[in-house]
């Protein structure tokens, strides 16, 4: 039996039971179009992971207060240090070769009014550095000055969402606000922009560190970035930031440095972990589509016993048989595949236009895996019914009486 002579023969097949060839393309496509469309989310948060820490600037260390004890544990968020970082443990990080930019930073929440509008706004307090290690433009007016790093200016930089509640459609500009028990004034307000890492700059106040130091009444700094250069090595300046701490602390380690680079890579670690686990619970979906194509295969040789009776009597093989009701079962998982691949691209480029700041896309193991796992199952559990087939008897099958 020629491969033409097999698939006329499955054409038929399919055409005389729609609703059951329907079913199976249903099942399968289903399947191939999960694997594809949840590993694409699971590539799209790494995408979107790495390109937040890229908007924290080139390379990044972070010097938190609190020394991490457990080994394996995550940083500490806020800590609990011996002695506060201070803005001169800042400045002296400054002087370390390689270290092109301090940002010390005093975090605090307070509320922000102007006329009859106030509202509760997270205020960071910083310098000037501040906008070249995160990367931060201003729409209008201008950023912090360098005297900022020293002296309790009156002055503050809207983010942009705080610049549309408090003042609306008027400009803000030039204009004083009060910030706790002071008054600033308004010299720039950032530009559109969306959240970084869960922290959001469009519903941000930034004010001089020193500023922040009296309205807080907080000598000691929430964490210190430090942007370092392209060229130096990530490692070696991790071990000076730590050796100056200790210096400056009595000889105490009671600080956390973590880089970019690394908390990249652990997020990357996790949420490539995350869609493989994904890829393999979305796969589940593919067993009961095998699953169910046995099934049906299974009914389907009882009702086309005097058929495959006929074709034993004409001549055919038990293999031909069998080699008739797997094609079937792969041609059906072929089409079925194809489906699915394109459902999910076509799912994929809507919500791909519908947000687009998330990239979403799928990796490329996914249609591969999908495919090998389609094609695995359905070649696994069509193997029962096509022997059950190939066993009949011709004559007995012809009379329908097996």
């Amino acid at each position: 039996m020629r491969v033409s002579d097999q698939f006329s023969f499955n054409r038929q097949i399919f055409l005389r039971h729609k609703v059951r060839t329907g079913l199976l393309l249903l099942a399968v496509a289903i399947g191939v179009a999960s694997v594809i469309l949840l590993t694409s989310l699971g590539e799209g948060a790494r995408g979107y992971v790495d390109r937040e820490f890229s908007a924290l600037g080139n390379r990044i260390l972070i010097v938190l207060p609190g020394r991490k004890e457990t080994t394996g544990g995550g940083p500490p968020i806020y800590g609990a240090a011996p002695r506060d970082l201070t803005l001169e443990d800042a400045n002296a990080l400054g002087r370390i070769p390689g270290v092109l930019a301090v940002a010390p930073i005093i975090a605090g929440t307070t509320t922000v009014a102007h006329s009859s509008r106030s509202r509760e706004v997270i205020t960071l307090g910083s310098s000037d550095k501040f906008f070249a290690v995160r990367q931060l433009e201003v729409g209008v007016g201008r950023i912090l000055s360098p005297r900022s790093r020293s002296e309790p200016l009156a002055v503050c930089v809207l983010g942009i969402k705080v610049k549309r509640e408090l003042f609306g459609n008027s400009r803000a500009l030039g204009e004083w606000v009060r910030v706790g028990d002071r008054r600033m004034r308004v010299i720039g307000v950032l530009e559109e922009r969306g959240e970084s890492l869960g922290l959001d700059m469009r519903d941000m106040l930034l004010i001089p560190v020193r500023t922040a130091e009296q309205l807080f009444d907080s000598p000691g700094l929430f964490r210190i970035l430090l942007d370092i250069a392209s060229s130096a090595d990530s490692d070696k300046i991790q071990e000076k930031v730590l050796k100056l701490i200790r210096s400056r602390h009595d000889g105490e380690e009671d600080v956390t440095v973590i880089s970019q680079d690394s908390m990249l890579a652990a997020f990357d670690n996790i949420l490539a972990t995350l869609t493989m686990a994904i890829a393999a619970i979305s796969s589940i979906s593919l067993l009961v589509a095998g699953i169910l194509i046995m099934n049906i295969s299974l009914i389907s040789v009882s009702q086309r016993r005097q058929e495959i009776g006929l074709l034993k009597a004409i001549g055919a093989s038990s293999r031909q048989i069998k080699q008739l009701f797997i094609g079937e079962s792969l041609l059906l998982i072929s089409m079925g595949s194809a489906l699915g691949i394109g459902f999910a691209f076509a799912l994929i480029t809507i919500l791909a236009g519908l947000w687009p700041s998330f990239p979403l896309q799928p990796p490329n193991w996914a249609v591969p895996a999908a495919l090998v796992v389609a094609f695995g199952t359905g070649l696994v559990f069509s193997i029962m019914p096509a022997k059950r087939a190939a066993a009949l008897d011709p004559v007995l099958a012809l009379r329908g009486l097996q």
